[in-house]
């Protein structure tokens, strides 16, 4: 997070210390899919950023050098029109994490209809 909007500073300049460290050193560093789905509504419930901007942010910052994420945070993050995409960014990569775990997500989620390996509880 201190990364993607350099707030507050000694933090941001902490973060990008240890990176660069670590890219320095050969080392990649990988962010998990449930900091990057705490990234995207922290930038839009406190940074008040559209969901397009706060997507736009995380997926310019997955694709730095020396930083790792999942298969499909980077699928999904390449989907286009994904702000107003249904299901949205975070639905998506549960159902990613759930299926390249060879799962069935089971949810409520009716827009996830067209997801395969899912299964929608209905009334």
């Amino acid at each position: 997070m201190r990364l993607l909007v350099q707030e507050p500073p000694h933090q941001y300049i902490l973060a990008a210390t240890f990176l660069e460290e670590k890219l320095v050193a050969g080392a990649a560093v990988h962010v998990g899919d449930l900091p990057l789905v705490e990234a995207y509504f922290a930038l839009q419930s406190y940074y008040l950023l559209p969901k397009d901007k706060a997507l736009e942010m995380l997926a310019a910052f997955v694709i730095t050098p020396g930083v790792t994420v999942s298969g499909h945070a980077l699928t999904v993050l390449a989907m286009p029109g994904l702000a107003t995409a249904k299901p949205g960014f975070a639905d998506r990569l549960i159902h990613g994490t759930a299926h390249t775990a060879g799962h069935t997500l089971v949810t409520f989620e009716k827009a996830a209809k067209d997801l395969p390996a899912t299964v929608i509880l209905e009334a």
